[in-house]
This record gives structure tokens, C-alpha cells and sequence, in this order.
């Protein structure tokens, strides 16, 4: 991966690491690759990084994930000790999936393992099952907690299997991509799927005012500019984890700066839009997703793919994935443009499209966006027709006025008893008993008889079919 598109999201780098003091405690009876505490997580260093200090200690803490920490919800009832099924935490990085795992131990005074699929093999998840089974006949229970579970192999996850069935462990799997197409069926069948949320902009700001004012973070020692807290939530994208990072280095930069503290009137160091631009080295875009640029950049970058200008729609691409833009916003947006802009003179722009789309949705960003880079440059570049939505303006224009006759009687289902007796059916000719597979016979009804509604243009793809269109019409219609 070029070093431009910047760590993985969650993995390493910037972002923070799920090894980054979350498991640090390892204990002598632990399988090598776990970390056995009892309880959740062990207490963390003063030292480690702000995001593990920082994560929630009580389920009142837990930010954007109130669909599934309802009362009576199978995740509370978990969390809160009365629940008793293996799940499967399924979200975006810094949604909170470790944070849950270590709740759920906690609430219950069970043992917590934590294995990372990234480092993991069969022999450390059969030992930690081991060590869970001898825990168990003395009457302790073991939450399993497998980071990055999709990374498993097919042999891994069944090693699994008897362990979560026979409820020797209770399961808490993690994972950024849908169980559904990374998880063994005899798996997800045991555990219940949970889906976690991005964590929308408010939820960030009320993350980083916990931060700054909290002892286990930086207890009042800054303060952040609104415009320093807007540009932190527009990098953070939803990750707890990377806002918390990014705040970091920004504090960092403004407390060891020498001479550069700006007091502030309340007490402590001003963190400013500058401060927080140095530290993450990503400059500001003036791009807010609620106001006029998002709708401007949006119109622009719609403009552009329509225009065939691939250079203007490549940028304004860049513009909203740099501010942070919703990537599955981008995506709809270039489905609706591959049928709305190309259509018929070139059906696979809306293939390349949707690909894109699922490559946002399993896979994530940052490496997503070269999917979006993709489909943006094969639709701006592709030939253009608007035929398709003209044809169903015209065809949607015709109904709102009225023109929806009775169908024909011989396209009427004749699939139930009495059918025949109606009429339905009777005299329906198969297009398939010819050589060419088309005959003439009635499809519209008697108001609509010759209207046509698809022109094609002589633009890419639609230069064959207009010839071919022509020719059906004529056969069709006798």
C-alpha cells in the first residue's frame, strides 16, 4: 500500500494500535498472544496512550451505540451480567468493540482472553480454551475476546466451535467486515451479530470535551479553538480512536512548544486550528458536511462526472474524502450517476460503481477510497447518454397523466384456477418457439400502442442498440 493512503484504520500508525497498551498485562498462565485479566481489561499505565486512558470504565461512558444498549437489548443484558451468548461485534474501527468485550467481563467477574487474529494460530486458541475449561471446573468463567476475528482461518474459527457451543467460553468476536462473508456459518450461527455504528460528529465532541477535561486525560491542561474541535471531528470520520490520537499529538505539540503556550482565560494551553494542522499534518477543507460546501462540492463534483472533465471530478472526489465525507454518500452518488449520466453507452460504469460500494462496505476506509477513485474515472470518462432517464421521465409522465390501460388479456397470469374462464392467458404467444426469440404480439396497453420511450443516443454502447431497437420495435409491433 502506498505510503499516501496513511496506516490502516485501527491497525498501526497514527490511528493507534489495538496491541497500544490494551493488552499489556500479560499473566504467566496465560497463552502466549492473550492477556488474562480478571475482570475486563488491566488498569492502564499513565503513560499509555489517551485513547486506551481514555476508554469508557461504565456502560454510561459507551458513545453512539444506544440501539443496542437499550433496556432489555441482548448487548446491555450482556454487559450488565445477565446475558449469556456468544456475539459478534461487527463495526467500523474505534466504534467501541474492545471497549464492549471488556464490559461484558467485567459486569460478570469473568476471566477476560484476548487474542488478535493478526497474531493468533490454532495452538494459542486451543491453549486458551484449555486454560478456560480447568478455570471452569473451579467454577470461573473465561469471555474469549478475539480482535480482527475475519483474519481467522477456516481451521481457526472451527477450533472455536465446541468451545462456544458447549459455553466453555463466551465468545466476543470483532470484526470491520460483515460476518456474513468473513465468518463460518456453524460460527455465526452460534453468537448473536451485533452491528456498531460510526460514531456521528457529536458523539466526537463529546468524546473530546471528556478528554480534555478528564484526570485519566489531559485534565484541563488545554483548551480547544471551535475551530481546532471542528477540523478534529472532521478527521476523526466516526473513530473514536483517531480523535483521540490526533487530539494527542495536538496537545502534545502546544504543552512542549517552548514559549509557544498561549494561556487562555479560563486556564490552560490553547490547541488551535494551526496547532492541530502541524500535528496530524492534514490541512483544513473548508467542507461542511451540514452546509453550503457539501452541497456545493457535491453539485461540482456531479457536474464533473457529467462533463467528462476527470481531473475536476478527481478533485472534488479528493475535497470530500479529505473532509471527511461519508464514503457510502460518495458511493450512492456515483451508482445513481453510472445509470443516470452513462446508462446504455456503457452498462459496466454501473458495475464499477456498485463494486465500489461493496468495497466501502467490506472493506473500509482508507483503502476504499481507491475504489472511488476508480469508479469516478471510469464514469467521467465513459460515453454519455441520458436516455435512460428520459425514457423513464417519459414513461413515469404518461402514467401521472393517466395512460395506465388494462393490461392485455393474454399477459394477464393464468396461474390460478378460474383464470382461463377470465380470459387470462388465452392466445399469449412464447417468444422462445421462434428462431430468433421475437415475435410481434401486444405488450403495452391499447392507450400506449407505439409510443416510444428509449432513444438511444449514437454515443458509446447506444450506437449498436439504436440499430437493434429499431429492428425489435418493427418485429414486435408487425
Amino acid at each position: 500500500m502506498s505510503d499516501w493512503l496513511g496506516p490502516r484504520d485501527g491497525t498501526d500508525g497514527p490511528h493507534g494500535s489495538e496491541e497500544d497498551g490494551l493488552f499489556d498485562t500479560t499473566r504467566p498462565e496465560s497463552p502466549p498472544g492473550s492477556a488474562g485479566v480478571t475482570g475486563g481489561l488491566a488498569p492502564t499505565r499513565p503513560d499509555a496512550p489517551l485513547a486506551v486512558r481514555m476508554r469508557p470504565g461504565t456502560l454510561d461512558e459507551v458513545l453512539g451505540q444506544g440501539h443496542l444498549l437499550e433496556p432489555g437489548a441482548p448487548l446491555r443484558r450482556l454487559v450488565e451480567g445477565s446475558g449469556a451468548a456468544s456475539v459478534m461485534l461487527y463495526g467500523p474501527p474505534g466504534t467501541g468493540k474492545t471497549t464492549l468485550a471488556s464490559l461484558i467481563s467485567r459486569a460478570t467477574g469473568r476471566r477476560f482472553e484476548a487474542l488478535s487474529a493478526l497474531s493468533a494460530g490454532v495452538k494459542d486458541v486451543r491453549a486458551v480454551i484449555d486454560l478456560a475449561r480447568r478455570r471452569l471446573t473451579a467454577g470461573e468463567q473465561t469471555v474469549l475476546f478475539i480482535d480482527e476475528v475475519h483474519r481467522f482461518s477456516k481451521t481457526q474459527q472451527d477450533a472455536l466451535l465446541a468451545a462456544v457451543e458447549n459455553r466453555i467460553v463466551l465468545l466476543v468476536a470483532a470484526t470491520t467486515e460483515n460476518p456474513s462473508f468473513s465468518v463460518v456459518s456453524p460460527l455465526l450461527s452460534r453468537s448473536l451479530v451485533l452491528q456498531l455504528r460510526s460514531l456521528t460528529d457529536d458523539d466526537i465532541r463529546t468524546l473530546l470535551d471528556r478528554a480534555v477535561t478528564d484526570p485519566r486525560g489531559l485534565g484541563g491542561a488545554v483548551t480547544l479553538t471551535e475551530e481546532a474541535m471542528g477540523h478534529l471531528v472532521r478527521l476523526a470520520g466516526g473513530d473514536a480512536r483517531r480523535a483521540l490520537t490526533a487530539l494527542e499529538a495536538a496537545a502534545g505539540t502546544v504543552l512542549d512548544r517552548d514559549g509557544g503556550a498561549v494561556p487562555h482565560r479560563d486556564g490552560g494551553t490553547v490547541v488551535d486550528l494551526a496547532a492541530v494542522e502541524s500535528s496530524v499534518d492534514r490541512a483544513a477543507v473548508r467542507y461542511d458536511r451540514d452546509g453550503d460546501q457539501h452541497y456545493d462540492v457535491t453539485s461540482a463534483f456531479i457536474k464533473s462526472l457529467r462533463g467528462s472533465d476527470v481531473d475536476a471530478a478527481l478533485h472534488y472526489l479528493a475535497r470530500m474524502i479529505v473532509a471527511g465525507e461519508d464514503p457510502r454518500f460518495i458511493a450512492r452518488r456515483l451508482m445513481i450517476h453510472a445509470s443516470e449520466d452513462v446508462g446504455m453507452a456503457d452498462p459496466s460504469a454501473l458495475q464499477t460503481a456498485t463494486a465500489a460500494a461493496q468495497v466501502v462496505q467490506l472493506v473500509g476506509m482508507p483503502e476504499a477510497q481507491l475504489a472511488l477513485a476508480q469508479a469516478t474515472i471510469h464514469i467521467a470518462t465513459a460515453p454519455k447518454s441520458g436516455a435512460v432517464t428520459a425514457a423513464l421521465g417519459a414513461a413515469m409522465a404518461d402514467i401521472r397523466a393517466g395512460k395506465a390501460g388494462t393490461v392485455p388479456a393474454h399477459l394477464r397470469d393464468g396461474h390460478y384456477a378460474g383464470a382461463q374462464k377470465l380470459g387470462n392467458a388465452i392466445g399469449y404467444r412464447y417468444p422462445h418457439d421462434t428462431t430468433d426469440g421475437v415475435l410481434a404480439q401486444q405488450y403495452p396497453p391499447d392507450e400506449l400502442v407505439g409510443v416510444d420511450y428509449y432513444e438511444p443516443t449514437t454515443h458509446g454502447g447506444e450506437r449498436e442498440l439504436a440499430t437493434r431497437v429499431g429492428k425489435l420495435r418493427r418485429i414486435v409491433r408487425g
